[in-house]
């Protein structure tokens, strides 16, 4: 296309900790060439608890990240999640009169599904097509140029408090950063995920994430379902720090080294140990005793996102099974774990189609900071063919800085 590369950074806020991605936009892809974390202790279901502490965190991620890519980072994109963020799906209807079918009318059909009950301390945060309706005709993916009296658009709606989204925008800006946009966490995963059959056949993403597991579900190549469970890693460690009586951050580290989620892949040799409380001395104890304190739990996670999927009713779709990212998905054991409660192919989600430092993002737990990248590429390849549209949150964080810099 002949564009000059452009530098995009996801920012991905945590319960344990905050990562800033640096990508570069090239006419053949995106290249990783930076990224920062730092422990992040302020957030909490979703929410931050601690503003001063959450931009220490933000500020540190992101100088790290700026080191390492060379790049002056001025905005980002910034992941949220939590039990505050909804989905539902909506339709909406316009007439077209006969003539073709054209853009503004897509935009129209679009615009007249936002027309749901949103609560006055929610924002709506994505209008997601999922495929259109011509005079009955079901399942079009795109329907300009189509000739119709009526249109249809399907389309998946996320909401999330205001408060919360506020509170992020806050945090960002007092770091001196503009945000592009604010995307639900679990759709920024997908894009690092999944591929375009997976879509097509139907496959659930599960990030398993400190403090709750997010749960998007893709058929026919548009996404179905969305949900945020309040459950993940971070109840393994307090299982482990309760079931080996060891503090909470030594929990952690066991369970990062030496947690497994099924007891039978441990032999019944091996053993850890495990640091005491209280200045005891610490205690060599049984990894298989870990495992039976671990795989209840990570069962427990994983049969309330199955529960979830069968809710949904998209369950029979699911031809290509289910994808596992997000930190926790880590654990080993995890994958074969979920074949046996979901009862379906999965497999373990990394970073996939990016270059650069792949090597540096290629896990699980950087799927949400390598995902946005990808969201915003997009997202400016749609502005680029129809025209740049100015995001509201783009607006409200520019708001919120002007509003700033004048009081402080």
């Amino acid at each position: 296309m002949g564009r000059k590369n452009e530098v995009l950074v996801g920012l991905d806020i945590g319960t344990t900790k905050t990562t800033a991605v640096v990508g570069e936009v090239t006419n053949t892809g995106i290249d990783i060439i930076g990224i920062g974390t730092s422990p992040a202790k302020e957030i909490r279901k979703g929410a931050v608890v601690n503003i001063d502490n959450m931009v220490e965190s933000i500020k540190t991620a992101v100088d790290e990240a700026e080191h390492m890519s060379g790049y002056r980072i001025n905005s980002v994109y910034v992941g949220i999640a939590g039990n505050h963020v909804k989905g539902q799906n909506s339709l909406g209807i316009v007439s077209v009169k006969g003539r073709e079918v054209g853009e503004d009318d897509v935009q129209r059909a679009i615009e007249a599904s936002r027309a749901i009950a949103v609560p006055i301390d929610r924002e709506i945060i994505h209008i997601l097509p999922q495929n259109y309706v011509v005079d009955g005709q079901d399942g079009i993916k795109d329907p300009k140029g189509m000739s119709g009296v009526r249109l249809e658009a399907k389309v998946h709606i996320v909401t999330a408090a205001s408060s919360a989204i506020q509170n992020i925008i806050k945090s960002v800006n007092r770091v001196g950063l503009d945000i592009d946009d604010i995307v639900m966490e679990q759709l920024a995963a997908s894009e690092a995920v999944l591929s375009s059959d997976e879509k097509d056949l139907g496959v659930a993403v599960i990030d398993i994430g400190g403090a709750h597991t997010g749960i998007a579900i893709f058929a026919e190549g548009s996404i179905k379902h969305t949900a945020i469970l309040s459950v993940g890693g971070n109840y393994v460690t307090s299982d482990i720090a309760t079931g080996l009586r060891t503090p909470l951050n030594e929990a952690e580290d066991i369970k990062l080294k030496y947690g497994c989620a099924l007891t039978s892949m441990i032999a019944k040799e091996e053993t850890i140990r495990v640091p005491s409380v209280g200045g005891r001395e610490d205690r060599e104890v049984s990894r298989q005793i870990l495992g039976r304190i671990v795989e209840p739990r990570m069962e427990e996670i994983l049969s309330f996102a199955f529960k979830e999927v069968v809710r949904s009713g998209f369950e029979e779709l699911l031809a290509a099974g289910v994808v596992l990212t997000g930190g926790t998905a880590l654990l080993p054991g995890t994958n074969e774990l979920a074949e046996r409660v979901f009862d379906m192919p999965t497999r373990r989600g990394n970073p996939a189609n990016v270059g650069g430092l792949y090597d540096v993002v290629n896990s699980p737990e950087h799927t949400v900071g390598v995902g946005l990248i990808v969201y915003g590429s997009k997202e400016m390849e749609r502005d680029s063919v129809y025209g740049r549209k100015t995001n509201i949150f783009g607006r409200m964080s520019r708001s919120i800085k002007k509003l700033m810099s004048e009081f402080f």
